[in-house]
């Protein structure tokens, strides 16, 4: 089996040889990574044009923070931050995702030239999503997550991880097949950091092949997030590094993903991630 036939095709996307680079612009005054460097839409769509000349693939566009205990921001914001940055990258050929859990930002993002939309609740969050993805016929992302911000650590409850993940995913694709949307563009994310310690992210990590089981490609999105910093930290217990400090552990899961099949994986700062995806991918090549 070839490994783009392995990682998976996804209807209305672009097709790579490897796995792709998915690269984050934060148009929030909060975000856990940058704390909103990117919060103009000049600044923003500059942003995104600088990911795609460093190496990713797409850029993912989010005007919501889900940052552990961050609030929701009003729906007429969101639109606000996100729709022009969409506008504008759109505009320059780039491919876009829009990372939303409201419907009606998801249909004005595809309207501005969106072409993904990335919904960290995978539909759960606002009932009409599923509807409006379906009406759009653009490929939609389905993550494992347990509840909003403001309380998802306390969610973070499993006697398996692994197999309860596989099982509220499986479910949960299920339902978005029968809300209209077809399989063939259907992405799962396993929700690393939403609703899950960092041991259960390891785990995650460790068992991404079960995920894979599920049939449908895999994205990944551990950069930068809290399991990184405990693990830098180490056995004693010091202060886990800022999360900017964190890209070079963000780059080693990122080899690990594309070397167990993920379709993408994404990540704030691309250049490290590009270059660890294409050795993979050229040691795959030499196998």
């Amino acid at each position: 089996m070839s490994t783009l036939r392995a990682r998976g095709r996804i209807e209305g996307l672009p097709e790579w040889d490897r796995c792709a680079v998915m690269g984050v612009v934060n148009v929030t005054p909060d975000s856990f990574s940058d704390g909103g460097r990117w919060f103009d839409t000049t600044a923003a769509v500059k942003r995104g044009l600088g990911l795609v000349a460093e190496g990713a693939d797409m850029v993912d566009v989010g005007g919501e923070s889900t940052r552990p205990g961050a609030p929701r921001v009003d729906a007429d914001e969101e639109l606000r931050r996100v729709i022009p940055v969409v506008r504008g990258l759109a505009s320059e050929g780039i491919v876009v995702s829009v990372d939303t859990m409201r419907a009606a930002v998801a249909e004005q993002a595809v309207a501005a030239g969106a072409v993904l939309v990335n919904d960290v609740s995978g539909g759960l969050a606002d009932p009409a999503m599923i509807p409006a993805v379906a009406a759009a016929g653009v490929p939609f992302v389905v993550m494992h997550w347990r509840g909003f911000s403001k309380d998802m650590n306390n969610r973070a409850v499993y006697a398996d991880v692994v197999a309860e993940v596989v099982a509220e995913l499986h479910a949960r694709v299920a339902a978005v097949v029968d809300g209209g949307i077809a399989p063939e563009r259907i992405v799962i994310d396993p929700g690393l950091g939403f609703a899950k310690q960092a041991e259960h992210d390891l785990a995650l990590v460790a068992h991404l092949s079960e995920l894979r089981t599920l049939g449908r490609p895999l994205l990944i999105a551990a950069s930068r997030k809290r399991f990184l910093g405990r693990v830098l930290a180490g056995a004693d217990a010091a202060p886990p590094p800022p999360a900017r400090e964190r890209d070079a552990a963000t780059a080693a899961v990122s080899a690990i993903a594309a070397h167990e099949g993920a379709w993408a994986v994404r990540v704030h700062e691309v250049r490290a991630t590009a270059d660890a995806v294409r050795v993979a991918r050229a040691i795959e090549g030499a196998l």
